[in-house]
């Protein structure tokens, strides 16, 4: 079911009006920036992600007609900021909060593949998706929060008012109960 408002701006993209993309910046532009912000922590590469998403947007809709308009722009988003991550850091293992959430998922993974070799592959995604429908609510936010948005375990902390040797806690038994999820499904990675 969609937000009437969101089905307004859809309507806007089909008709190809402009003003599409002035209330998808309006309803999302901050949405966006904090997922980008959260992988890039640099403001000129986040607002060019945004803007990014918001061409990707206009050129994807039609023919597309995305169910939940906030969680098509974050994904758009999110593998905008990832790619610019990955290009800026090629030669260099980056620094800050997108390579540490990297290393931590790393560690689910064996030597021979890399992350970003995985990410678009059908089967973990699956396997991933059945693993989160089976976590308790609160894990499953926690861990979306560090690994989808990309956000500090400090700020998460905070969110959910609790310490962060607790929820440092929760992702490393989330990390070793989707470990053991993957090898159960069959995928060595």
């Amino acid at each position: 079911m969609r937000n009437t408002e969101d089905s307004r701006i859809i309507e806007l993209f089909f008709a190809r009006d402009e003003k599409a993309i002035s209330e998808t910046h309006g309803k999302y532009g901050r949405y966006c920036y904090s997922i980008a912000y959260n992988i890039l922590a640099v403001n000129e590469d986040c607002e060019e992600c945004v803007n990014d998403t918001l061409m990707k947007a206009w050129n994807a809709i039609p023919p597309q007609k995305p169910k939940k308009l906030s969680a098509f722009l974050g994904r758009i988003t999110r593998n905008l900021s990832l790619n610019r991550f990955f290009e800026k850091t090629a030669d260099k293992r980056g620094s800050g909060q997108t390579a540490a959430v990297l290393d931590e998922l790393a560690e689910c993974v064996s030597s021979g593949v890399t992350t970003e070799d995985i990410s678009d592959n059908n089967t973990l995604r699956h396997a991933l998706n059945d693993f989160l429908i089976c976590l308790e609510p609160e894990k499953r936010i926690i861990f979306m929060q560090r690994y989808w948005y990309m956000m500090s375990v400090k700020a998460i902390a905070a969110e959910h008012s609790s310490t962060e040797s607790r929820i440092k806690m929760i992702l490393l038994r989330t990390r070793s109960e989707l470990k053991e999820h993957l090898i159960k499904e069959g995928i060595t990675l």
